[in-house]
């Protein structure tokens, strides 16, 4: 179960939450319609733990390596979406995006 939650800014906007099965890829995205980025990231939380680092971008597409997958920000930078190719139980978190402008 993968979970998807909105950043404390208005402006980001995620979908509440994502669900998939282990092994089936699962797209999580983000948008933010009136910020260009400069740096788009993307964190993952565990309960009880702190947020980590997955992934970051300016733009285009990049590979994520845990979990394996990848990052795609828009040519515009108003959004992004974190795909992950193979998903297992172990990845289960909360994703976040955050963006700096």
């Amino acid at each position: 179960f993968f979970t998807a939650v909105a950043s404390g800014r208005a402006q980001v906007q995620q979908e509440p939450s994502a669900e998939t099965t282990q092994g089936i890829g699962i797209n999580i995205t983000c948008s933010h319609p009136k910020i260009d980025a400069d740096y788009t990231f993307w964190y993952r939380q565990f309960p009880d733990q702190r947020p980590e680092l997955v992934a970051t971008a300016v733009r285009g597409t990049k590979p994520v390596q845990d979990p394996p997958g990848r990052l795609s920000v828009a040519t515009d930078r108003r959004s992004s979406a974190l795909w992950l190719a193979l998903p297992r139980r172990g990845d289960a978190a909360v994703y976040y995006c955050a963006v700096r402008d």
